[in-house]
């Protein structure tokens, strides 16, 4: 595939203004288990998956427990945003856009396979990806960076020649780690000081900023 580059993105925050859905639906469920979780503990554990924060703030859960409360969770959260979905504004326009150029693009989540089929169905964007990795593909969550890695191998394309689209710092460290460029989103709940010391090839408030341009050089190579 000599010339195609590749664009992947994260769901949560990036094609999918999910703040609001998550936040409520980890305070549900930590409502119904008596469990104390707030939004700041919420907004510290950006990027990582749902089992890695049920094992941290629901420490008496034995694995089949963490299981179940993760189905729980991420039921809620479904619930929420296929009754009022949240589309990221521009995201759209941006996947029309680099398809429109011939790049190849991918999905990249620490998410389940159901919200991410959800979003793209959401959204109408199924057939634009040409792979889509989810927590389930992995067995390393970001900051590792195994789900872009896999995303690059199953689209067949080397990592310097994709560009990462990520909204949580842990995003951005994964992304670089592989190789790639790293675009950081300033969704909901995220600020400029966040991606303070992370090495990020751009920062942007919305997907409107990003051009074609912003895409089309190699990344660095991984240290």
């Amino acid at each position: 595939m000599n010339g195609l580059r590749a664009v992947i993105f994260d769901v949560d925050g990036v094609l999918v203004d999910s703040y609001a859905a998550h936040l409520r639906s980890w305070l549900e469920l930590a409502k119904e288990t008596g469990i104390a979780f707030a939004e700041r503990d919420f907004a510290l554990t950006f990027g990582r998956t749902s089992r890695e924060i049920l094992r941290q703030y629901w420490p008496a859960s034995d694995e089949a427990a963490v299981r179940r409360l993760d189905h729980r969770k991420e039921a809620i959260y479904r619930e929420l945003i296929r009754a009022d979905f949240p589309a990221m504004a521009g995201a759209v326009a941006l996947i029309d856009s680099l398809l429109a150029e011939g790049f190849a693009l991918g999905v990249g989540s620490s998410g389940p396979p159901e919200n991410v089929e959800l979003v793209l169905e959401k959204l109408g964007k199924r057939g634009a990806f040409a792979a889509i990795i989810t927590g389930d593909d992995v067995t390393r969550g970001k900051p590792d960076p195994q789900v872009f890695l896999l995303a690059a191998d199953r689209i067949g394309i080397e990592p310097a020649r994709c560009t990462v689209i990520e909204d949580a710092p842990a995003g951005i460290v994964a992304a670089r780690a592989a190789g790639m460029k790293a675009i950081a989103l300033l969704s909901t709940g995220r600020s400029q000081r966040d991606f303070a010391g992370v090495a990020c090839d751009l920062v942007v408030s919305a997907l409107g900023e990003l051009r074609i341009d912003h895409f089309t050089t190699d990344a660095p190579r991984a240290k």
